[in-house]
């Protein structure tokens, strides 16, 4: 068999092309594969009154480089509890790290207004934050449930079955990395009419949202109480803390909750929808909500 060293090489902020063995059953074939590409992503803030300023890191994460980096750091304040609004924010912009001279792409600085009270010990995340699971940093559980500044009505909005059936199929056809690679998260705003708003992909869950989110407080629509949200693979915990905290009602997924995300969703009158295909979907909380509009086979 032929020897070769496994390289990779930039494609663009999204992908790396790498020489890779593909084994099949009677064969083995060397062959070009796309990666998402995955970077960490160092986010610091300056806060404190004019004559005394400060800074801190509070996170790293490992993202993929999108474009969107600012959006991630402003949805990771606002879902952690940092700011309430895009006003808090004076200022977001890329910089030098320790390492580099210039102003680079892996670390963001933002500048919170001098009003902005910041508590280090609320939060206490380790250093490092993995890509696949933000919460993993949490120095303790009772850290992680932050308090929403928004109220989630229990009833509204109702949402027709048949939008919802329909909603993989427009996240599918959006998601073109996850095409490329099938190694990519994405979280999808839509409306109740079931129209795509907006969307963030990331090789982590959370960051994806986060990305999301970001992007809903530079455009002043918090809370997001009449939009849906989609993401791709699993609904975890930290995923509908993040939810509640822009105030969205309805969060369906592709794949299964746990246990403690359906308790969280049933606590704050969220509706929780897991298993989503073009046509069936189990709720897990708040069944009122979603309008069945072929009853006719229901059975308890």
């Amino acid at each position: 068999m032929q020897n070769f060293v496994t390289k990779s090489h930039v494609l663009n902020n999204n992908l790396v092309n790498r020489l890779i063995h593909r084994v099949d059953v009677d064969r083995v074939l060397i062959i070009d594969d796309a990666l998402a590409t995955e970077e960490p992503l160092e986010i610091i803030i300056a806060f404190g009154e004019t004559h005394n300023r400060r800074s801190q890191s509070i996170s790293v994460t490992m993202r993929t480089p999108t474009g969107h980096d600012f959006e991630l750091a402003l949805g990771f304040l606002f879902t952690e509890g940092v700011i309430g609004s895009f006003k808090d924010v004076m200022s977001v912009r890329y910089i030098a790290s320790a390492l580099a001279e210039s102003a680079q792409t892996n670390v963001v600085k933002l500048d919170l207004h001098p009003t902005v009270t910041f508590a280090a010990e609320k939060l206490q995340r380790h250093f490092y934050t993995s890509s696949s699971c933000g919460v993993c940093g949490k120095t303790s559980i009772d850290m992680v449930q932050t308090t929403s500044c928004f109220l989630i009505n229990k009833n509204l909005p109702r949402i027709k079955s048949t939008i919802l059936f329909n909603l993989p199929e427009k996240l599918r056809a959006v998601q073109s990395v996850f095409d490329q690679t099938g190694g990519i998260h994405a979280a999808a705003l839509f409306n109740t009419d079931g129209e795509l708003i907006a969307l963030r992909e990331d090789v982590g869950r959370h960051n994806a949202l986060d990305k999301l989110i970001g992007w809903a407080t530079q455009q002043n629509i918090l809370p997001l109480s009449q939009y849906i949200l989609l993401v791709s693979g699993r609904s975890s915990f930290e995923l509908v803390q993040k939810a509640l905290m822009a105030g969205i009602p309805i969060v369906a997924a592709v794949g299964a909750p746990s246990s403690l995300a359906a308790e969280l969703a049933d606590e704050n009158n969220i509706t929780l929808i897991g298993f989503l295909k073009n046509n069936r979907f189990n709720i897990y909380s708040c069944f009122d909500r979603i309008f069945i509009e072929s009853p006719n086979n229901f059975t308890q």
